[in-house]
Order: C-alpha cells, then sequence, then structure tokens
C-alpha cells in the first residue's frame, strides 16, 4: 500500500512532469523557473525529483517509453492480418507520440542516443517484426529488409508529429497512419480502408 507521503510525491512528479510537457513544447528553451512556475511549485521542489534540467528531460523521456513499451507489449498478440496489425499499432501509438512530441526537437540536444533508443526500441522492433510479417505474406514490398524500413517508417512518423509540433500540420493519428502504411508498400486505397475501418468515426 501507498503511504500518503509517496502517493503526494508521485501526484506533486507528474505535475512536474506534465508542466515540463507543456512548457518545453512551447518553448524547447524553457527553464525550471518556468516549468515550476506552470507547475505551481517552487523551484526547490522540483530538484527535489529531479537534479537538473537535463533529468527532468530524461524523465520525459523515460515516462514516454513505458507508454511506448505498454503500446509495444499490447500488440504482441499475433494477428493475422500484418496491414492491419500495423495500422492499429501506429494508431494507438500515436496519441503517444503526440502528448510527448516536444521529444523530437529536444533529442537533438539533451538526450543521447541510448536513451533515444531505450525510448523506441520497442517499437522497433514491434514494427520490424509486424513488416516481417506482412513481407512474407506479400501485403508490404519487399525492396527493403524489415530493420531498415522499420526506420524509414519511424522517420516518416516522428517528420509528421514534428510538423504538428511546429504548427504545420494537424492530424489525429488517422493520416500518419494511412502514410505509414503506404509507406510499407500497401496501396492508397486499402491503406485508407483499413484505417477507416479501425477509425470508423472518421
Amino acid at each position: 500500500m501507498i503511504s500518503r507521503s509517496s502517493a503526494k510525491a508521485q501526484a506533486t512528479r507528474a505535475r512536474i512532469l506534465e508542466a515540463a510537457r507543456r512548457e518545453l513544447g512551447r518553448d524547447p528553451d524553457s527553464g525550471l523557473g518556468d516549468i515550476a512556475e506552470a507547475a505551481g511549485v517552487a523551484r526547490r521542489t522540483i530538484y527535489g525529483h529531479f537534479a537538473g534540467r537535463a533529468a527532468l528531460v530524461h524523465g520525459l523521456a523515460a515516462d514516454a517509453g513505458e507508454a511506448v513499451r505498454r503500446a509495444s507489449a499490447a500488440a504482441r498478440a499475433p494477428t493475422p492480418d500484418a496491414v492491419t496489425a500495423l495500422a492499429h499499432f501506429v494508431l494507438t501509438l500515436w496519441p503517444v507520440g503526440d502528448r510527448c512530441r516536444m521529444l523530437i526537437t529536444l533529442a537533438h540536444r539533451d538526450l543521447d542516443p541510448d536513451a533515444v533508443d531505450a525510448l523506441l526500441g520497442p517499437a522497433r522492433d514491434t514494427v520490424a517484426r509486424i513488416l516481417a510479417q506482412g513481407q512474407y505474406q506479400g501485403v508490404f514490398h519487399t525492396a527493403v529488409p524489415p530493420v531498415p524500413l522499420t526506420r524509414a517508417v519511424e522517420a516518416l512518423v516522428l517528420s509528421l508529429l514534428d510538423s504538428v509540433n511546429s504548427g504545420r500540420w494537424t492530424d489525429d493519428g488517422t493520416a500518419a497512419t494511412t502514410a505509414a502504411l503506404i509507406a510499407a508498400g500497401v496501396g492508397p486505397d486499402l491503406a485508407a480502408t483499413t484505417v477507416h475501418r479501425l477509425r470508423p468515426s472518421h
């Protein structure tokens, strides 16, 4: 059972991380003072949870990584149709990426490659497995092996998230998922039909 003090500390940490997501999304150069003000806590309170700005960014990455791991674990159940499996996974992961898209900008300056690999690794493994399955089924193109094709699809989705981050584009994941399927080699009509089937309200 979690003690009252521990529950309060966890709630404060979550509030700091949420404020950091908002402030760093608004301005990647936001400092701890800006984040503390947005979270409604004293700056020293942040230091009680994070050693500094770098540790706070790594905390955001760890939080995002846990969400990616949960989504990837949910996708481990075998799905006979690889096109549906890829579409479902991207649609499931898009809200996670959308919530944490400020990390795309911060990754280049505040996260080392190992931290990025830890964050994205579970998703990469899942997509590579789905792509290998689809190539075997003949529904994805085979000009590029699954692992590099995974990185290509990843780059596309991250680029689209970054476009949302910069205000150049808006999406709820529907268009991004359709684009990811097409990048994997699915025909545009089948891609759109598959996504519409999974998101019938759109």
